[in-house]
């Protein structure tokens, strides 16, 4: 009876590998595919980020700059006259330019009223300026946080007034009393 028992198991163990065998083997070459799949997948990845940063290095470097060579610094004629043009040209604001040329909106008014002449940096970035159009020069405004300093401050009122005009001159506000009346 040993022999029959031991017969019987060997049978069915061997019968239960080759099912297991049967069920794992497809199992075995899904996972051998995927791990095939993921391997080229991170090779993939590992490319297109190498690419994209060099890519961003290469933006980098086109960014714009306002630099200008010394050559063209020495021979251009900034006179205050051609900095107001150049700055109404660009759609700037005295604030604006005085942001770009990292002086105060003061400086830029001397400039232009022609009592002061830009040192030759801030002569290099108006130089720079020249060459740009309205929509560079906005790009730079924006990199550079331009948009915080285009901020209006706010209008002051006479103390003590809540929504209505004080009129200093009594004669004024009684003729405009007047004029209500007739």
């Amino acid at each position: 009876m040993g022999k029959v028992e031991n017969s019987i198991k060997s049978e069915i163990l061997r019968l239960a590998k080759k099912q297991v065998r049967g069920a794992f083997l497809p199992l075995k070459r899904e996972v051998w595919k995927m791990r095939l799949r993921l391997s080229n997948l991170s090779k993939n990845f590992a490319f297109l980020d190498r690419m994209t940063r060099e890519q961003m290095r290469q933006q980098e470097s086109k960014k714009l700059k306002l630099e200008a060579s010394a050559e063209e610094v020495k021979v251009s004629r900034i006179t205050p006259g051609r900095i107001s043009r150049m700055r109404k040209k660009l759609g700037l604001s005295q604030r604006e330019l005085a942001f770009l040329t990292g002086v105060t909106v003061g400086a830029v008014g001397l400039w232009e009223k022609g009592k002061f002449r830009p040192n030759l940096n801030k002569k290099a970035v108006l130089v720079a300026l020249r060459r740009l159009s309205k929509r560079d020069v906005r790009k730079i405004l924006a990199e550079k946080g331009g948009e915080a300093q285009k901020r209006k401050p706010k209008e002051k009122r006479a103390k003590g007034v809540k929504g209505k005009r004080r009129f200093r001159n009594p004669r004024v506000a009684q003729s405009k009393k007047a004029r209500k009346r007739a």
